[in-house]
């Protein structure tokens, strides 16, 4: 079991702006952020995460809670699991009650990369390679290059250590095969580069071969540590530069990136084997940086650079494209020493948005007034995607390129045309809530509160207001008193009377009508509560504050 100790310990270090963030894209909204809400569908964003609070709440479907909950609803995962993972994510060690918890799973990662690189130091054929890319000795130590040798190898090596079989499968060292029943190592003859997480922890490797497998580069799979679709290859070297120079390259591969550092761009990361995603754009938006797609000319290298193009343009990213022509890419033209070209090449991108009105109508044939039309209409597809001040910047680019007048691209923002999601409106009554936030922020007022009203005065919240007696804060109902910055909760002793002499005026005005229309009591009843509230009342207007045993209600 994990200690309480060291579950307040990481809580303390947890910045649940930082933590959901890395999962979902969030927008600054005044003091708060928000976002659409990731656990229900929804158009209009509802979701929003305080940084001042420690919480996060959906206005929406009523989802929320602090950085752990974010996680275990997020990732489905339990509350010990949780706490692991961001305990690996952020670089702390969790306590425990027993002696056999408490060797966290990065350990084996850092075993198992040390092992690669001491087998690299005396692998010829692995090194020649990295010489002849012209790969430096301290490039070699700064990205910690290793070796992977075959699998029995591995094998007998986890097993010598000590290490826990079950442990390297699930973080992808190791994968199993059910037919046979047996392990085998995912990594075989394979120069090895360490995948780290945005902090520095190793959570994967890619390996790229130099004996031939079918496969020139694999990567560690999915884990419960490792998406490839969330990381960027060293980021972690590559942070504090991306934040100073407010510019990031993203590269294809891993040799590019390690010789753009090596030439002076330490601001140069790359995709993990895949396109970038939107599971990408929360990493990309930290530090709010300029964004360079450096992508090789060939098909596959353009087809990616256009999808990026499209993602980053739709999500407001500022950046452009560079495409490198006759098969060169990044590393071979540091090799080559074309430093001052590439330093040029990043200076003067081609804009995301005209690149992909570049690329969509590179595939047709422009004098030909059909394939014209219909590619006009792919593009004018993407624009709408845009915002109205882009559309209209740079409808006349299309009509350049197509050859015809700005007044035939017609771009309507299709959004119009769709049905806005519309919350439901409940009723809020501020007096009510402005009551229940001051017990939920200011606990020592509860006394002088109850003082006067009990649930029985609230006609509207009077269950949340029970709720917040009971200091139920985790109730979502609860959480959205306290992330709801309109509705003020009083902070001294004078404010509060005040607020309760207003309150109670209110409640024996409305009590006394509702006596007045009474049919089913007697007339001497009536007149009784009718003198009794109207002299509430009155003694209330003159800051009269008698306690709730007192009133006569």
């Amino acid at each position: 079991m994990i200690t309480q100790d060291s579950i307040e310990a990481l809580k303390a270090r947890l910045d649940v702006v930082d933590v959901i963030g890395s999962y979902i894209e969030l927008k600054k909204a005044g003091t708060n952020f928000k976002a659409p809400c990731p656990f229900h569908d929804e158009k209009s964003p509802s979701f929003v995460v305080s940084p001042s609070k420690q919480i996060y709440h959906c206005f929406g479907c009523g989802a929320g809670g602090d950085s752990v909950k974010f996680v275990m609803e997020y990732e489905k995962l339990n509350y010990p699991e949780a706490l692991e993972k961001l305990a690996d994510s952020y670089n702390f060690t969790l306590g425990y009650t027993t002696n056999t918890n408490n060797k966290p799973k990065s350990q084996l990662m850092d075993i198992i990369n040390r092992w690669y690189k001491n087998l690299l130091i005396s692998n010829k054929i692995a090194l020649q390679y990295l010489y002849e890319r012209g790969i430096y000795e301290s490039s070699i130590e700064k990205f910690g290059i290793g070796y992977a040798p075959d699998s029995n190898m591995t094998i007998n090596y986890i097993k010598s250590q000590m290490l826990n079989i079950s442990e390297a499968i699930e973080m992808g060292v190791l994968g199993y095969n059910e037919e046979r029943q047996n392990s085998y190592a995912r990594f075989i003859e394979r120069i090895i580069f360490p995948i780290h997480s945005t902090n520095g922890s190793i959570v994967g490797f890619g390996g790229r071969t130099i004996t031939g497998h079918q496969a020139k580069y694999v990567n560690s799979p999915e884990t419960p540590y490792f998406n490839k679709s969330r990381l960027l290859y060293a980021y972690h070297h590559a942070r504090q530069d991306i934040y100073k120079r407010k510019e990031i390259i993203i590269t294809e591969g891993y040799l590019d990136v390690i010789m753009l550092h090596q030439a002076g761009f330490t601001n140069a990361v790359a995709t993990l084997g895949t396109a970038l995603t939107g599971e990408h754009i929360p990493l990309l938006r930290k530090g709010e940086p300029k964004v360079i797609m450096a992508y090789d000319g060939d098909k596959a290298g353009r087809a990616a650079a256009l999808k990026a193009s499209k993602l980053l343009s739709i999500s407001g990213f500022d950046g452009g494209v560079v495409i490198f022509q006759d098969g060169l890419d990044p590393a071979d033209m540091v090799k080559n020493g074309d430093v001052e070209e590439l330093s040029k090449m990043f200076r003067v991108t081609q804009p995301f948005i005209e690149f992909v009105l570049e690329e969509i109508l590179a595939v047709y044939n422009l004098k030909d007034p059909k394939a014209k039309e219909a590619g006009m209409n792919e593009a004018t597809a993407y624009l709408k995607t845009l915002s109205t001040f882009l559309q209209e910047s740079y409808k006349p680019y299309l009509a350049s390129r197509l050859g015809i007048s700005p007044s035939l691209v017609r771009v309507k923002n299709s959004q119009n045309n769709q049905q806005q999601f519309v919350q439901k409106n409940i009723y809020k009554d501020m007096w009510e809530l402005s009551i229940i936030k001051t017990i939920l922020e200011y606990p020592q007022f509860i006394d002088q509160i109850l003082d006067v009203i009990d649930p029985i005065f609230f006609q509207f919240h009077s269950f949340e207001f029970t709720l917040a007696l009971e200091n139920k804060k985790d109730d979502p109902r609860l959480m959205a008193i306290i992330m709801d910055d309109s509705i003020k909760a009083l902070t001294n002793e004078e404010d509060i009377r005040a607020e309760l002499i207003t309150f109670l005026i209110h409640y024996f005005e409305r009590e006394l009508k509702t006596v007045n229309m009474k049919v089913d009591i007697s007339f001497e009843e009536k007149a009784f509560y009718i003198r009794k509230f109207r002299g509430n009342i009155a003694n209330l207007k003159r800051g009269e504050l008698v306690t709730t045993k007192d009133l006569n209600r």
